[in-house]
């Protein structure tokens, strides 16, 4: 089954709470953020759209994640969602401010929410911040973290680890080899918390421990997200208040049947019924 998305606006009705909320991401990872939000909003109907045809997002340039961004907004807001989440650290980098501008509903990104939690939990105020390219290269974590603490921030980008992760080698020795390669200097500027900077890499979560030590904290930007995602929809009094009437819904832009495969991993569950979309740029 395809869908075409098309650049058209919709009004909502903010009087109804049970419209779902939007989350997109450059293909699997922002299903991380996706979950979290589902365990921390049950009541929460939820669509989130894959853009598995022209992941990753984190090579490519602003102009192109802001022209996809656009896109698929537009095909969210034709399923009236009533809050966005760009669950993608680039996109977030990228595209957040532009969105935000477009849209007349809330638009959420995970790097604000993670900053903030990264500053609450550092206490020599050494921050450190791995993640793709395009994030790392944007310098939006410095940026939201001197915002709110002078901290200093020591930034890695980690352009393996995403296919490591796609690849199921989360743990290993040659997943350890790389981790160890890309930490060793941002460890010697002896910070004690490190923002995984990119929504894969909760998945690595077990090997990053291992190489980091007991004194670092890691720092998941979905957790932070569902809650800010929480906080902003009890605040506008959009809180879905209808039990058992949820539904999770999933699109993706190409191949869903690796999607569902790979996808479930992240997610923490089955995922099944995964749909694919046609494109129009």
């Amino acid at each position: 089954m395809q869908e075409k998305i098309k650049n058209k606006k919709i009004n909502n009705n903010n009087n109804n709470t049970n419209k779902p909320i939007g989350i997109f991401d450059s293909g699997f990872g922002g299903l991380t953020v996706m979950s979290a939000i589902n365990k921390a909003l049950p009541l929460e109907s939820l669509i989130y759209f894959g853009d598995t045809a022209h992941v990753p997002y984190g090579s490519k340039s602003k102009n192109t994640v802001i022209k996809y961004s656009k896109e698929i907004t537009s095909f969210l807001m034709k399923h009236r969602v009533k809050l966005i989440v760009i669950a993608c650290n680039t996109a977030s980098a990228f595209a957040l401010a532009v969105l935000q501008k477009t849209l007349n509903i809330p638009v959420i990104g995970v790097i604000e929410p993670g900053s903030r939690a990264a500053v609450n939990v550092s206490k020599n105020k050494k921050i450190g911040i791995i993640g793709t390219e395009g994030t790392i290269n944007s310098k939006s974590y410095p940026h939201e973290i001197n915002k709110i603490s002078k901290s200093k921030v020591y930034q890695q980008a980690c352009p393996l680890f995403v296919p490591l992760v796609e690849e199921g080698w989360s743990v290993g020795e040659i997943t350890d080899s790389i981790v160890k390669k890309y930490l060793k200097s941002i460890l010697n500027k002896q910070i004690d918390t490190l923002v995984l900077g990119c929504t894969h890499y909760p998945l690595l979560r077990k090997t990053l421990e291992k190489n980091v030590g007991e004194n670092v904290k890691l720092i998941d930007s979905a957790k932070a997200t569902a809650q800010e995602v929480k906080n902003t929809l009890k605040k506008i009094h959009l809180l879905a208040d209808v039990k058992g009437e949820q539904f999770l819904k999933f699109y993706v832009s190409d191949n869903p049947d690796k999607f569902q495969e790979i996808g479930s991993r992240f997610f923490s569950k089955k995922i099944s019924g995964v749909k694919k979309i046609e494109m129009i740029s």
